[in-house]
């Protein structure tokens, strides 16, 4: 198995290739011979880049995202591709990192930004109940990936800037998805739930779709840890209550983990079933929302030993030399419910298992490389702890 070292060489070789018109991490946008201007692969990728320079203090990794981002934004702090017409939850993502760029620079440009993105938030259509619509295109509907893609960022906003007004408002979202999406026999949430239950995906009755989709789980736990890291006991009922959901989502993950390598499958409660395969992306989100959680004291320290487990299941299984660099593979490249075409064989995003195992598979992409550097950050800094 290869160890700590070569990941940081992986690291070094995908920012070596990469530029703000062509990231070698953003498998979409090469595949389609596209710009990604303003995404969330790019934001996740660079969010990694940035918990790897706190981890390791390497100042090039600071540099390097700043001078990114810094391709994307005018001096006013407008952003370059962003469409806010679009409501779409994806493009808030990436601001998560302008909280750190403007820590280390000050450039008031990055607070523009910042606002802009805010400002969607302000006009985001929502359900009945409050939640955040995942796109415009998607009327009622509420994914999983949508509580990562804008909480923590929401959440951040309010803590610095807002005087935490709409804090109840972020912890309210939290509170309906885990009441409405939750599984009680298994302990999982689906991927998507439609509050109308009009989509052709939605259960008639519950209104969520069909299956578990493991990385809609591991965003989902990225979400919970990272929303909850931008609160503070000052909150005490809200804050608990998120570090319990996060409790509750690990312990039933954990039974869906496949004993020989530690890793999770695509469609996490389908075990071995033909087609269903041992998923990068969503197995890396777990481990770091598990080692994460560990570090800030939301699970407590024997958990950490499941993370590292996972971690190093993906660097034994997954993480391969090839050729002169190295390949992260078998990462699902894009997975949703309605809208788009699926990009594999089975063109209806129904949320089905059929569906779910079309998918393509690809190597190197951020949804599955992110993650796997964020884990890899909270390792090296309890390595650096326990020196």
């Amino acid at each position: 198995m290869m160890g700590y070292p070569e990941v940081m060489d992986f690291l070094e070789d995908l920012l070596r290739r990469s530029s703000p018109t062509r990231p070698a991490w953003n498998q979409e946008a090469l595949l389609e011979n596209r710009e990604p201007g303003w995404n969330y692969v790019d934001g996740c990728m660079l969010k990694a880049v940035l918990d790897l320079y706190r981890a390791t203090g390497e100042s090039r990794c600071a540099e390097f995202a700043e001078q990114y981002v810094d391709a994307l934004i005018d001096t006013r702090g407008v952003i370059s591709g962003y469409r806010p017409e679009d409501y779409n939850c994806d493009h808030i993502n990436e601001g998560k990192v302008l909280f750190d760029l403007l820590d280390l620079t000050g450039k008031a440009k990055y607070r523009g930004a910042i606002d802009q993105l805010y400002s969607q938030l302000r006009r985001q259509p929502r359900t009945a109940e409050g939640n955040f619509w995942h796109k415009k295109m998607y009327p009622n509907q509420v994914w999983l990936d949508g509580l990562y893609m804008v909480q923590p960022f929401y959440m951040a906003y309010e803590r610095r800037f807002h005087e935490n007004r709409n804090y109840r408002d972020v912890f309210t979202q939290f509170e309906t998805v885990f009441h409405r999406m939750r599984d009680a026999s298994s302990g999982l949430l689906y991927h998507g739930y439609d509050e109308s239950k009009k989509s052709f995906w939605a259960n008639p009755e519950t209104g969520c779709s069909p299956n578990f989709w493991t990385r809609s789980l591991g965003w989902y736990a990225m979400a919970l840890v990272d929303t909850a890291e931008q609160m503070d006991e000052m909150f005490f009922y809200e804050y608990q209550t998120l570090q319990e959901q996060l409790r509750l989502l690990i312990d039933s993950l954990l039974r869906f983990e496949n004993p020989e390598t530690g890793l999770f499958y695509q469609v996490t409660d389908a075990g071995n079933r033909p087609g269903n395969y041992l998923e990068t992306s969503g197995s890396c989100a777990i481990a770091y929302a598990i080692l994460k959680a560990v570090r800030l004291q939301y699970l407590p320290e024997y958990y950490f030993e499941d993370g590292k487990r996972i971690f190093e299941g993906v660097l034994r299984h997954k993480f391969m030399k090839n050729g002169d660099g190295y390949e992260l593979k078998d990462i699902c490249l894009v997975a949703g419910l309605g809208g788009y075409p699926g990009k594999g064989d089975y063109k209806v995003r129904d949320g089905s298992f059929a569906y779910y195992i079309s998918e393509p598979k690809v190597s190197n992409d951020a949804k599955g490389v992110a993650p796997f550097l964020f884990a890899f950050a909270e390792l090296l800094r309890k390595e650096r702890e326990s020196v």
